[in-house]
């Protein structure tokens, strides 16, 4: 893990351990309703401790799920990875990590054709996994 995660509060590490052992992209209310054990009573401490936890590129928003997954790269600085690709699985669920420099690039220079300054680019595609398909 690294040195930023060895910094997070007992909150934030709940979260991001449960996130990190989930098969799928969790909900702030599943991740709510997995840690009531653990104190949690309400939304508000799952979502600062979200919030927290996104800031430092340990989890990422699924926008079109509203939903997180921990990153796939946690040792790495993702908040230095530029734009993050997912490819979501409909059949299944699953979640694909990946980055895209080439299309970064294409998007940054249109971006900037348009006197525009991304801040943060996601890109999601759904489709079928390889197992899902067969």
């Amino acid at each position: 893990m690294s040195t930023t995660a060895e910094k997070l509060t007992r909150n934030q590490s709940l979260v991001f351990d449960c996130l990190s052992h989930s098969a799928g992209p969790l909900s702030a209310y599943t991740i709510l309703d997995q840690l009531r054990d653990h104190g949690f009573k309400a939304p508000l401490q799952v979502y600062r401790a979200l919030d927290k936890l996104t800031d430092a590129g340990l989890v990422h928003r699924l926008e079109s799920m509203n939903a997180y997954v921990a990153c796939a790269h946690p040792d790495e600085d993702c908040t230095h990875h530029g734009m993050t690709a997912f490819a979501i699985c409909e059949g299944c669920g699953a979640v694909i990590e990946f980055h895209a420099h080439d299309i970064e690039e294409s998007l940054t220079a249109l971006a900037r054709s348009h006197n525009f300054k991304p801040q943060r680019m996601t890109v999601e595609m759904r489709g079928l996994c390889a197992a899902c398909q067969n």
